[in-house]
């Protein structure tokens, strides 16, 4: 198609500072909220545009590491490329001496995620179609041909997931409706850890207002009692009828975490999330057998289908929240889409990408998977740096219409 050959590639360091306390977590008390761009320029005007997301300096390593890692793709069409795009990607994963630095996690990961991510938007603007789509639109045959599925193949062989696919076909139809009423969302915004309690319960409150019904609280504090206090205070915003889930974001040890989750299950949360080292796959699967009948969620720093294959075997997570920021891209969150539809587990995504891509995946994934309906996490930070921000009214992310994965950023000398 014209205007779809790769004829350079730059990566682009892109910080943007937050509101005070925005973004602040356990761990993570100051972050500035950085993406990793990748441009994948054409001939023609039309450029494929991807992101991961990273915090402050290590940027510039996920950056470097996208010029080194996208070289073979100068010169390609980009249908070529997407034909077969998860040897391309299995390719670009396997380098040499790169792989010996992960494999499939870290910085090289990273850059993965965005050259991924830039690959499907330029797809998808080759044909003029939004992300999801061009992700309907594609025979299963197709899709498959997109992902890379090594190292799955003891519980998702290419005839299983074929096979969960063509299952699914026959009734899309009664499913389209989301794609012109839209899909659900949660606030994760009204909940930062910096944020003192006046602050939470008037962000609640606003959010309430605006059409939210689930809301999302980060804990971990040093003093128990705040957390408590903080999950209380929400608890009466939303109502008995209100949904709410807590963010530890790795900071307890396996111990604290049991004897926390325990105290933070009695406002019956939806989930606890990140409850403790995302590696420790063993205590998530303790504490998910103690807090039942409230949910671990876990997938912001789970890195690769690999790790999550063993979650989704050993029975460590209910709720999986992938990020096609943090795995490698669109590829990698389908690849663990189709997996947790065989193991019968709701997707309901970590958004690095502040919901831009994913408000098209979690589309593709209720209509050509059939998964269920949860909702979609809601950070409004970076909204006004998106050429196309997605659109969310009473609570709702509404369809995007625009050609290709809504990825376009604006970038200033804020963003830079």
């Amino acid at each position: 198609m014209p205007g779809s050959v790769i004829q350079s590639i730059e990566a682009i360091d892109a910080r943007f500072l937050l509101p005070e306390g925005a973004g602040s977590d356990a761990l993570h008390t100051s972050p500035v909220y950085a993406m990793s761009l990748t441009h994948l320029k054409t001939e023609g005007r039309m450029n494929g545009v991807g992101l991961a997301l990273a915090l402050g300096d290590g940027n510039r390593l996920v950056c470097e590491a996208v010029r080194m890692l996208a070289r073979p793709l100068v010169g390609q069409p980009i249908e070529a490329i997407m034909a077969n795009f998860g040897e391309v990607a299995r390719g670009m994963a396997n380098d040499p001496a790169l792989r010996w630095l992960g494999p499939h996690k870290g910085v090289v990961h990273l850059a993965l995620a965005s050259i991924a991510n830039a690959c499907w938007d330029l797809w998808a603007k080759s044909r003029g179609v939004p992300l999801w789509r061009l992700l309907l639109d594609l025979e299963d045959e197709a899709l498959l041909a997109a992902l890379d599925l090594s190292y799955l193949e003891d519980v998702l062989p290419h005839a299983e997931a074929l096979d969960l696919l063509r299952k699914e076909r026959p009734t899309r139809r009664e499913r389209e409706s989301i794609l012109c009423t839209g899909y659900p969302s949660y606030d994760t915004s009204i909940g930062w850890m910096a944020y003192d309690d006046s602050k939470v319960r008037e962000l609640a409150l606003g959010a309430k207002d605006r059409g939210f019904r689930a809301f999302k609280l980060k804990v971990g504090s040093d003093n128990e009692d705040r957390d408590l206090r903080r999950a209380t205070l929400l608890r009466e915003i939303a109502g008995d009828s209100g949904i709410l889930m807590f963010d530890a974001n790795q900071r307890w040890n396996a111990a604290e975490a049991l004897r926390k989750c325990r105290a933070l299950a009695s406002f019956r949360p939806l989930w606890i999330e990140e409850p403790t080292h995302p590696d420790d796959i063993y205590a998530h699967v303790a504490i998910a057998g103690v807090i039942a009948p409230v949910h671990v969620a876990a997938g912001e720093h789970i890195p690769n289908r690999v790790m999550f294959k063993n979650y989704f075997r050993y029975g460590g997570m209910h709720f999986v929240q992938a990020d096609c920021t943090r795995l490698a891209g669109i590829s990698e969150f389908l690849a663990v889409s189709l997996m947790a539809k065989k193991f019968q587990l709701p997707i309901v995504p970590h958004v690095g990408d502040m919901g831009q891509i994913h408000q098209h995946l979690v589309l593709f994934n209720r209509v050509a998977l059939n998964h269920q309906v949860h909702f979609l996490e809601h950070i409004p930070h970076l909204r006004k740096h998106f050429v196309f921000p997605a659109q969310i009214s009473e609570g709702v992310y509404r369809p995007p219409q625009e050609p290709g994965a809504s990825t376009d950023m604006r970038i200033t000398n804020e963003g830079r």
